[in-house]
């Protein structure tokens, strides 16, 4: 086992148990910091408020069953599931539920401190 985790963030390899933590923080900063990182930041909270509606989609529609000759079946769930995401994302263009903007001004946040 080693003595570290890696995770890749943009790019970047943050080895979490063994690197300073101030010296991490500094090359985070230096991502999000500028126009660039802001766009970043903003994309990332698009994606988990897409994400969010998708899953909540998800169980809103589980326990709808379909009748006829032409309903249920395996490629039902795949396709619904693809449905879901779909209308998740259209919900997200059309300015979503709130969640990105909060989600975009913690990460900011976070990242200022």
């Amino acid at each position: 086992m080693t003595d570290s985790l890696a995770f890749p963030v943009n790019g970047l390899k943050l080895q979490l148990l063994k690197d300073d933590p101030a010296r991490l923080a500094r090359r985070l900063d230096a991502r999000v910091e500028g126009p660039s990182g802001q766009t970043e930041a903003r994309r990332v909270a698009q994606k988990f408020e897409n994400l969010f509606l998708s899953q909540m989609l998800e169980h809103m529609t589980a326990g709808i069953k379909t009748n006829g000759p032409f309903g249920g079946g395996q490629g039902e769930q795949v396709f619904r599931s693809l449905l879901n995401q779909e209308y998740a994302g259209s919900i997200e263009k059309r300015g979503g539920i709130g969640l990105a903007d909060g989600v975009y001004r913690q990460i900011l946040k976070l990242q200022q401190v």
